[in-house]
């Protein structure tokens, strides 16, 4: 048990995991793992197993809340949704009033985050080189391929939620930037701004599935297939900048298609510089941090 003032602390943890999350490029997972709550936070998701549900479907809550750790969860969730909240409209703002300056920023954060992710690979080996070709192909196909719009039907929205999820426990890769992917960064910040409550409880209970079902593959990927899941991960993030190039021609048949820098050249330079920094800074944190524990360990 923790003291009251801990889980808030927690919730304020939770809430630099959820502005990370709502940025295309920063992973909340790194931030958890920057404020020391990374491994708690993946193991109490791992922990909603059928031992759990068997718990609570018996009537024994309390037993329940303790097996998956129940005031953690729900003071980083809290913490998540405050910030998704807060954050909402300000992204909305900024995505119609300085788009440029915005996709350059983004743009800057998810090339420099897929670089940091592949310096965690040792020992390259020619079949972490094909994972990472295949990783960015597919990324470059599904973004010339898939038009700007997507369907907004409440089934598209719970497997958004499902999907978006799951990059919330992989390294350098966020929530936001596979909604992009799946053309549903807009409007699933619209919905948050405007507090449309349907499509939002639609996309969490997707979410919470989610998590539950894929937390156990995910992790069992990364513990057996590390450096080929991870260079598939890097190379899918490079392919897929073409959704975030911030100069974009958008086709007749509703694909977006990168065109040539044509204004706000000198902006865009400079937030893509930002870009590039903050993962730089973030990363710098992250490596002193590893460093401390394996002293003391």
């Amino acid at each position: 048990m923790r003291k009251f003032s801990s889980y808030l602390f927690i919730g304020v943890k939770g809430m630099c995991m959820g502005a990370a999350d709502v940025i295309p490029g920063v992973s909340g997972g790194t931030i958890a793992f920057l404020t020391g709550i990374y491994e708690e936070f993946v193991e109490s998701i791992k922990s909603i197993d059928s031992k759990a549900l068997k718990l609570l479907f018996t009537g024994k809550i309390k037993q329940f809340w303790t097996k998956i750790n129940g005031w953690f969860l729900i003071s980083v969730l809290m913490g998540i949704l405050i910030s998704f909240l807060s954050l909402a409209n300000l992204m909305k703002y900024l995505m119609a009033n300085e788009p440029i300056a915005l996709w350059s920023f983004f743009f800057g954060l998810i090339i420099s985050s897929a670089i940091f992710i592949l310096r965690d690979i040792k020992g390259w080996k020619f079949s972490y080189f094909i994972s990472l070709f295949i990783g960015a192909a597919l990324g470059a196909i599904i973004c010339l391929l898939s038009p700007s719009e997507t369907p907004d039907g409440l089934w598209f929205i719970f497997l958004c939620g499902a999907i978006a999820i799951c990059a919330m426990i992989l390294p350098g890769i966020s929530g936001s930037f596979i909604l992009l992917l799946l053309g549903k960064y807009e409007y699933m910040l619209g919905n948050l701004a405007d507090l449309n409550m349907i499509p939002i409880i639609i996309f969490a209970c997707g979410a919470i599935i989610g998590i539950i079902a894929f937390s156990h593959l995910l992790s069992w990927m990364l513990k057996k297939f590390y450096n080929f899941a991870i260079c598939l991960l890097s190379g899918f993030m490079v392919g897929s900048l073409l959704k975030v190039w911030p100069w974009q021609n958008e086709l007749a048949s509703g694909v977006s298609r990168p065109a040539a820098p044509s204004e706000n050249i000198p902006e865009a330079i400079i937030f893509f510089i930002i870009g590039v920094a903050i993962v730089f800074i973030i990363e710098f944190m992250a490596n002193k941090i590893n460093k401390k524990k394996e002293v003391i360990k």
